[in-house]
């Protein structure tokens, strides 16, 4: 059975006192609440709350530690950036990269994402690879072709042995923070077609293994719904994982 995994991105939210606050009442309500042994939760809190939210997490059980990005170097004169082993260093097991939100500010590309993807499985650190497209992209129907290359040029260098580790997360662009979700029928379409490729380049127990998390707007009322798809393998959260309640809805799903 491949790793169910609901993961929260927290983005830019939050403040220390919010964030302990917010994590204790999670752990709580899926110790009480979720019994499904499969999902495991990877909690991505701001850069400055990472020690704090650790402190908090159940040791030895279904909640893991991630952060939401950092430099693909080991270390140098780069002002306001962390390093892979810096996060890994303060109890880090997961790290977010390819999010929409870097790729369109901060113009990252799948050549540098290559890199840090390199950077993290250096040390031990599990990425989980975000690919998706735009809505002009899906108008034009361009989506699988789009995403074929994001998966070439970004993870698809790598080793059958290091591919095993990765997670990838499929986030329709047009469907995150616009209110607007995609079908389960869309998503599955999509994460079958990834598996598809990752068959194609490796092989069909690697495909079968490998797990893909949707990524757009998914929430308490449709994450039922959508984890039922045979592809879908967890959600990669958004703003429903800033409300405790929401959130272990989201991991109960299963």
């Amino acid at each position: 059975m491949r790793q169910h995994i609901v993961a929260g991105n927290w983005k830019m939210n939050t403040t220390l006192q919010d964030a302990q606050a917010l994590v204790s009442e999670i752990t709580n309500m899926v110790a009480d609440e979720v019994t499904d042994s499969n999902v495991q939760v990877v909690i991505c809190p701001p850069f400055p709350f990472l020690t704090s939210v650790a402190k908090l997490l159940p040791e030895g059980g279904r909640f893991h530690l991630g952060a939401q990005n950092y430099h693909h170097k080991e270390s140098g004169a780069y002002t306001g950036e962390v390093s892979a082993q810096m996060l890994k260093s303060v109890g880090v097991e997961y790290v977010i990269l390819g999010h929409s939100e870097r790729r369109e500010h901060f113009r990252e590309d799948d050549q540098l994402l290559s890199q840090k993807l390199n950077a993290a499985l250096a040390i031990g650190l599990k990425p989980i690879f975000c690919v998706g497209e735009s809505l002009e992209t899906r108008e034009a129907d361009e989506t699988f072709n789009f995403i074929s290359k994001q998966l070439q040029e970004g993870v698809f260098h790598l080793s059958q042995e290091d591919f095993a580790k990765v997670v990838i997360a499929y986030e329709p662009i047009w469907a995150i923070g616009t209110g607007k979700t995609a079908t389960s029928q869309q998503a599955q379409e999509v994460h079958a077609f990834i598996r598809e490729q990752i068959a194609k380049t490796y092989d069909a127990a690697t495909a079968e293994n490998t797990t893909i998390l949707y990524g757009g707007s998914a929430n308490a009322k449709n994450a039922q719904e959508l984890f039922a798809q045979p592809d879908v393998d967890g959600g990669l959260i958004g703003g429903a994982s800033l409300k405790s309640r929401d959130f272990t809805e989201i991991i109960k799903s299963f």
